[in-house]
């Protein structure tokens, strides 16, 4: 009984096992940290497989399931853990056209656990749907994922209307997924790139900070 069986389990979406197998290796003491981690790798892994045609969409959307499944086992054994609370509100979600959300998801608990109060809008989101939860929210920061590189110019559209609007300066706008880097996050201007899940937290909390 491992992370690695675990990892297995839910690449393959095998969503009932993979519950029984997280309820397991929490009972004998496991970190919830440490499996949220290795979700986090397995997650990074099925992207890679799809995004080179190794699997195809109904395969992702299984490993999604299986994965949601686990965090919520793993969820409330996480919120008994200390952790640093860095006070912030956050917007997240997946950018219009775009129908991939299990990495956001990963980033929203993450931000939980860590003291962040987040609004997610799912996934298909247009810009400017975005900025209206922001100002109902009183946002300091919108997360913007996106999956597919077809996608990623809604990331510099959001911004775009952030500086037509006068907005710019009032949110840190935060970008993520598969295709996207720090070289584009530079050339669309955003505030922050995060490669994964666990430096969304950490990078955020020191830019509030």
């Amino acid at each position: 009984m491992s992370l690695d069986q675990l990892s297995k389990l839910v690449e393959d979406g095998e969503k009932e096992a993979s519950e029984d197998m997280a309820r397991k290796l929490l009972a004998d003491g496991t970190d919830p940290l440490e499996i949220l981690d290795k979700l986090t790798q397995t997650m990074q892994r099925v992207g890679d497989l799809f995004a080179n045609l190794d699997i195809f969409l109904p395969e992702v959307m299984l490993a999604g399931e299986a994965l949601t499944a686990v965090v919520d086992i793993v969820k409330p054994e996480l919120k008994s853990t200390d952790r640093v609370l860095a006070k912030g509100k956050v917007v997240i979600g997946v950018v219009k056209g775009d129908l991939h959300e299990i990495g956001k998801n990963i980033v929203k608990l993450m931000l939980e656990t860590n003291g962040f109060e987040v609004r997610d809008l799912g996934y298909d989101v247009d810009s400017l749907d975005f900025i209206k939860a922001a100002e109902e929210m009183g946002a300091d920061f919108i997360g913007v994922s996106s999956l597919m590189t077809t996608t990623m110019p809604r990331q510099k559209e959001l911004i775009e209307f952030l500086k037509d609007k006068g907005l710019r300066d009032k949110y840190k706008v935060v970008i993520g997924g598969a295709p996207t880097s720090q070289m584009w996050a530079d050339k669309i201007e955003a505030d922050l790139y995060c490669e994964d899940a666990n430096c969304a937290a950490e990078k955020m909390a020191a830019l509030i900070a």
